[in-house]
């Protein structure tokens, strides 16, 4: 313990607000971006970076680390909140203000590329269904009618939001354990989450798309990233922060390179290195909080901006596709910041107060009465 004892420990570096979590977000958030650059411009089982290597694309490592600072962020959210009301308006003010907003603008945007007329396009029923459905997270709609049917990638106009019906039972999640007091059981959290690792490793196996069974396999994939970082904070004040120790955690992929196991032991690294990245890690990359949370929106508009580029330019390349598509859906996602997210998030803790006034007291305690 004397080699490691003088490092930081995750509880004492939670109190503060210099981290590097928004800059990684939008790292992450542009890696997606590059990696789906390749399926939208050669088409579906076109090579994505890092999947022979890892068993994973960059996306899907990329959707990973989201999910992982989610865990972490939303536990402590839910922990040190004192109004549940509070903690389930944030959660929505978070997602869907900007959600309705990009499925509007697409829907507009596609009546000027789609190879409808206007007045067919706008009383087609996958038009009129577009926005509830997607709203919905659950019975997400992928086309527009007329809409990129020709593109290597035919008919997906936003293929990047099935994993936010994952988010949110993610964060149901929480609230439940939360209210069952099992964020502060470490041991049974502990356990929890080697039971979810032990369905992780197992998981990807095909099932067919659509039905229980398939939901149930990526809720998984995407829970157990979500679940370490929830654990990392149910650990918090004993967790040290060392780049040492990620150094030994890296050492895990080496070692199980060739099981099962790999996709786990590196998320199980990224997991810890995020959190040396995103709280130890200090110096000019801290200036970047004064910018503003671009992550969310680069990762909503990225994938429609990218489609619209393969049908403007045909037969263009995924780096072309990827250069082309950067400064455009970073624009977007300035601008959803500054304009929608940053403006709906001050609106939690009012509208929580306003609701905490009108619900009876058992809903507002979250199920208790204590």
């Amino acid at each position: 313990m004397k080699l490691f004892g003088n490092q930081p420990r995750l509880d004492d570096c939670l109190a503060g607000r210099d981290n590097n979590l928004n800059l990684i977000r939008v790292i992450a958030a542009g890696a997606v971006l590059v990696s789906h650059a390749f399926p939208i411009a050669l088409g579906e089982g076109a090579a994505e970076p890092l999947k022979a290597l890892t068993g994973m694309s960059l996306g899907a490592h990329a959707v990973a680390i989201f999910f992982i600072l989610s865990g972490l962020l939303i536990a402590r959210s839910f922990d040190r909140g004192s109004s549940k009301v509070r903690f389930v308006m944030a959660r929505i003010l978070r997602l869907f203000p900007a959600l309705i907003v990009v499925l509007i603008l697409t829907v507009f945007a596609g009546a000027l590329m789609t190879t409808l007329s206007f007045s067919q396009y706008f009383s087609s029923l996958e038009t009129l269904t577009y926005v509830p459905r997607n709203l919905s997270l659950a019975f997400l709609q992928y086309p527009l009618p007329g809409l990129f049917a020709d593109n290597p990638l035919p008919g997906a106009i936003n293929g990047s939001l099935w994993t936010l019906f994952y988010e949110v039972v993610c964060y149901a999640g929480v609230f439940v354990v939360g209210i069952l007091g099992v964020l502060r059981m470490r041991l049974m959290f502990t356990c929890l989450t080697l039971a979810l690792a032990g369905a992780f490793v197992f998981s990807g196996i095909w099932v067919p798309e659509g039905g229980l069974a398939y939901r149930m396999d990526k809720l998984v994939q995407l829970g157990f990233p979500f679940a370490l970082g929830m654990l990392a904070y149910v650990w918090r004040d004993r967790l040290l922060l060392d780049w040492r120790i990620a150094g030994l955690l890296w050492s895990l992929p080496v070692i199980f390179g060739f099981t099962i196991l790999l996709p786990l032991v590196i998320l199980v690294a990224v997991g810890y290195s995020l959190l040396w990245l995103g709280f130890v890690a200090k110096g000019t990359v801290l200036s970047y909080n004064r910018l503003g949370d671009y992550s969310y929106g680069i990762y909503i508009y990225a994938f429609p901006v990218q489609q619209s580029l393969a049908l403007i330019f045909p037969g263009i390349g995924p780096y072309e596709n990827m250069a082309l598509a950067a400064p455009i859906t970073i624009l977007l996602a300035v601008l959803s910041w500054h304009l929608i997210e940053e403006n709906a998030l001050a609106k939690v803790k009012p509208l929580a107060a306003w609701l905490e006034l009108r619900l009876p007291r058992f809903v507002r305690l979250g199920g208790t009465t204590s």
